[in-house]
């Protein structure tokens, strides 16, 4: 039996997933979690095969939690299972150690096998969002711009980022200038907003 640990913060899609997975004779949901904060402890509890991880959830995200988990749990593999079908997310989970990533509209099917490959020592990606991500370029931002246009979307001035981000008014215009150049963006806002469409924040 393949053991599977299903954490989304949507109750009715996580309740969707785990008896989907119940379903197939060799697969067994342990856990169903809807916070991130609580992920790494009923992993440890637990003990799953594979963290099927939402990116976005209260606490703390899935990005952030298979990081953890990589050196935490190294038995556990994760699938980022999301909505979000975009390249820069797609580069943020490799670099965080998923061991696959599927897009919520897939095919069950698609869902299952991602998780039979894993569990077998293979990667699983989305194949549109592979062929969509070849030949993109990669993250542009450095983490301090990232940081500074995340503080950005929330509003304020540069000195309330500033104050946010904990660097000098001065610092923070130089990183919105490169930030907004890098994004080929025309405002702060926009620069913001095309990151986070990018999967870069």
């Amino acid at each position: 039996m393949i053991r599977v640990l299903v954490a989304d913060d949507q109750a009715l899609v996580r309740g969707a997933l785990a008896s989907m997975l119940r379903l197939e004779s060799d697969l067994d949901v342990v856990a169903e979690l809807g916070d991130g904060t609580e992920i790494v402890e009923a992993v440890r509890r637990t003990s799953p095969d594979i963290a099927l991880l939402d990116v976005q959830m209260p606490g703390r995200d899935g990005l952030s939690v298979a990081a953890e988990l990589r050196h935490a749990v190294p038995g556990c593999r994760v699938i980022i299972c999301t909505t979000f079908s975009r390249p820069g997310y797609l580069t943020r989970a490799l670099d965080a150690g998923a061991a696959g990533f599927v897009v919520k509209d897939s095919p069950p099917e698609q869902l299952v096998d991602a998780i039979r490959r894993v569990h077998s020592g293979l990667r699983f990606i989305d194949p549109a969002l592979a062929a969509q991500a070849r030949g993109l370029a990669v993250n542009p931002l450095t983490d301090r711009e990232a940081d500074v246009l995340r503080a950005t979307a929330e509003g304020g001035s540069v000195a309330d980022i500033a104050r946010t981000v904990g660097l000098s008014t001065g610092t923070v215009r130089n990183h919105l200038v490169s930030a907004i150049a890098k994004t080929q963006a025309r405002t702060r806002a926009e620069a913001a907003r095309l990151a986070e469409l990018n999967g870069w924040l």
